[in-house]
């Protein structure tokens, strides 16, 4: 059998018992390699972008469409530590995880991604449309393959491209209903999509030290924290008009449209807050942590209320 990344890690070893045989995995680290708090943020925008789509959809139906988004979500974060289980135990953020803490073989987590990406993308092609199965199964190869395996160790702009993965959720909501794909879950997307940079280098300034001793080139470990703010600044300013948009080009109500405006003036504020910001220190990088965790309840405010302003519409 080939050799897979990490293996001769200790940390990514399986527990031995008394009698050196492997412990088996529990439940708790099978959900763990779901990355749950990842696939939370997914089937939300995934269902505001089913709640936003014009016409109906059968309760069960979008059931059905919303499970299969939540277990492609599963597969790709099982995918993504079953390769990246080598990294993930040189870093205090992801070492206790069932891979690198060993309560777990690693061919089981590629086993487990593969049978859960198999059997969303199929359950969704037969019950749902092919459309959205196909954005599915697209979702996953982009998130395991592009920005995993290709993207995140070999530059620095791993989460400008691979933020594309975490952005297809409200698209393929929008195709379980319509079965097709307009300019309002295009708009979701790009929000997404230009929201991810800011989101990440954020956490990634005042997680360097651990980046860095992963050998991960993100920004502020290869550009230095100067450029990274600069990024943060300039990526806020380019996603604010997106984030309008959808208010602007009629697809929303006044209130989206009030409620995207002052959202976007708090997090432009916080953003100029990180530019003007020349901490080195973890210590000294309030305005990283408050736009991070402001950037989660942006992003899930705005679709929110742009789903809750389509249904009243």
């Amino acid at each position: 059998m080939a050799k897979l990344p990490g293996d001769n890690l200790k940390a990514a070893e399986p527990i031995l018992g008394d009698n050196n045989v492997a412990l088996p995995a529990e439940w708790r680290d099978f959900l763990a390699l779901t990355k749950p708090r990842v696939m939370s943020l997914v089937v939300f925008t995934a269902l505001c972008g089913l709640l936003a789509a014009p016409g109906y959809i059968h309760p069960v139906m979008a059931f059905i469409a919303i499970l299969c988004i939540a277990v492609g979500a599963g597969a790709s974060g099982a995918l993504n530590q079953w390769y990246e289980a080598d990294v993930d135990a040189k870093m205090d953020r992801t070492s206790k995880r069932p891979l690198p803490d060993g309560r777990m073989e690693r061919e089981n987590a590629l086993y487990f991604g593969v049978i859960l990406g198999a059997f969303s993308v199929g359950i969704m092609a037969v019950f749902v449309n092919w459309i959205s199965a196909g954005i599915l199964a697209f979702s996953i190869f982009f998130y395991a393959v592009v920005y995993t395996i290709w993207l995140k160790r070999s530059t620095p702009q791993n989460i400008v491209i691979g933020g594309a993965a975490g952005a297809f959720p409200p698209v393929i909501g929008w195709a379980a209903v319509t079965g097709d794909i307009s300019m309002l879950p295009i708009l979701m997307f790009l929000i997404i999509f230009l929201w991810t940079p800011p989101h990440f280098w954020a956490l990634a300034l005042f997680m360097k030290t651990d980046y860095a001793k992963a050998g991960i080139p993100m920004l502020p470990v290869v550009a230095g924290q100067k450029t990274t703010r600069n990024q943060i600044l300039l990526y806020s300013i380019i996603l604010t008009p997106f984030v309008i948009a959808p208010w602007a080009l009629g697809y929303t109500s006044y209130i989206y449209g009030a409620a995207s405006i002052i959202l976007s003036a708090i997090f432009l504020f916080l953003a100029v807050q990180i530019w003007r910001n020349d901490a080195i220190n973890v210590e000294g990088m309030k305005p990283e942590k408050q736009m991070f965790a402001f950037s989660i309840l942006y992003l899930f405010a705005l679709f929110a209320l742009m789903a809750l302003d389509r249904q009243i519409l």
